[in-house]
């Protein structure tokens, strides 16, 4: 069994690495606050000091990182993954960026013949802990089929959607029809609510019709509960719609709901709900109603 590396040990993160260990992986990890991770160590990972020396000691490399300026800097960035891996490791991008970063790594790492696929995941949290994650890769059959073993670990799905650059142009398509669900709940809630219906009555009387989806079963129970605890954050989604929105202008399409739905994120973002969970969009449609359902 290949030793693999992993950098990015956040929300995500974490979770997804104690999955490979408890599936027998033999981890190695490079963590900025490797205080806030110890029961990784306790698990049987062993801490690297280094980027560097991590990668040189690993055969694939996982990373799974906020952003593109991230995935830059720490794959192919000075003192990076590029520095310390030798011909043949396999890179992982787990992160979600924009997919026109994700081509430009790959293209960098294959300079020094170092495989690379973006693998961006959906699941949240929850799917991170429980192993259930939706995973969408990009890159060569042949580094897909040399990863399923760790995608199994990680994911309940683990689909190779094309070419490099393929993963994150999918999951931005998956973060557009996440964020319009949340929003239409929120929107419908707010008006049934305005209306003196019970939201509870009202979810439980459309979920098996055409309007339920995992979104309302994962979102709804939540709201009523006023639990916004994040699993994936208005902040981290705004992210996203960013990088849609750059990807789209890039490849000259237009994506108006998706314009708008960033300036719903962007607006919660200025009332401080940044750190909530994005099931917290319902709060832009209370604000502009005026009524906290």
């Amino acid at each position: 069994m290949e030793k693999v590396g992993f950098i990015g040990t956040g929300i995500m993160g974490k979770p997804m690495a104690a999955n490979l260990i408890s599936s027998g992986f033999r981890l190695n990890i490079f963590a900025r606050h490797p205080e806030k991770v110890k029961d990784l160590e306790e698990k049987g990972a062993r801490f690297f000091d280094t980027i560097k020396e991590m990668s040189q000691e690993s055969r694939v490399i996982i990373t799974m990182l906020p952003d593109s300026p991230d995935s830059r800097e720490v794959i192919i960035g000075g003192a990076g993954i590029i520095d310390g891996a030798g011909e043949g490791t396999l890179v992982i991008d787990m992160s979600s960026i924009d997919p026109i970063a994700s081509i430009e790594i790959g293209k960098k790492l294959a300079e020094k013949k170092i495989s690379f696929m973006d693998a961006p995941v959906s699941g949240g949290e929850e799917g991170a802990v429980k192993g259930e994650l939706a995973i969408m890769a990009g890159g060569s059959k042949a580094d897909f089929k040399r990863a399923e073993p760790l995608f199994r670990a990680m994911g309940r799905s683990y689909i190779l959607t094309g070419n490099t650059g393929a993963g994150n142009f999918t999951k931005l398509a998956n973060q557009i029809m996440v964020a319009a669900n949340i929003a239409a709940m929120g929107e419908a809630f707010v008006l049934a609510g305005k209306a003196g219906l019970s939201l509870e009555t009202v979810y439980h009387a459309v979920k098996s019709g055409l309007a339920g989806s995992n979104v309302l079963d994962s979102k709804a129970p939540r709201v009523f509960a006023g639990d916004y605890k994040p699993g994936f954050t208005i902040g981290l989604h705004h992210k996203d719609i960013r990088n849609a929105l750059n990807a789209a202008d890039s490849l000259g399409v237009p994506l108006p709901l998706t314009a708008f739905m960033s300036e719903v994120l962007k607006s919660l973002m200025a009332s401080g709900y940044s750190d909530l969970d994005h099931g917290a969009i319902i709060k832009f449609f209370e604000k502009i109603s005026g009524d906290d359902i």
